[in-house]
């Protein structure tokens, strides 16, 4: 089994800056995806961001969102830029060992998330 835990959410005003960890624990990998999703009320999980070979991004946050993974750590992280109220949600963080996904039913491990609300 694989534990991942999100830290990092908070209140930050609009143009302000966040950044999310989620330390993985657990069973090991030799490769794996690490991605970020959110969900807003009423809204379904979307894609934020991912990274295994390579960084891949929802075009939403392109330019103003940087995922980063520290192997030797087990751990990912979010660093959120520009922020803007449309990007309050509850983010979560998410590991799967196959996929190179953007859907969230394709990845088995998840963390609990962490709020993040941006106000204006």
């Amino acid at each position: 089994q694989v534990q991942l835990v999100e830290s990092g959410g908070g209140l930050a005003q609009a143009g302000g800056s966040l950044r999310l960890s989620c330390a993985a624990s657990g069973r090991t990998f030799s490769t794996y995806t690490m991605a970020w999703f959110r969900q807003a009320p009423g809204k379904e999980r979307e894609f934020v961001a991912s990274i295994r070979w390579s960084t891949i991004y929802a075009d939403f946050v392109k330019g103003r969102f940087t995922i980063s993974r520290d192997n030797a750590k087990n751990t990912v992280y979010l660093q959120m830029n520009s922020l803007k109220p449309e990007d309050t949600a509850v983010y979560y963080c998410a590991l799967d060992e196959r996929v190179i996904s953007r859907t969230p039913r394709e990845y088995d491990y998840w963390g609990q998330g962490t709020q993040v609300t941006v106000s204006s």
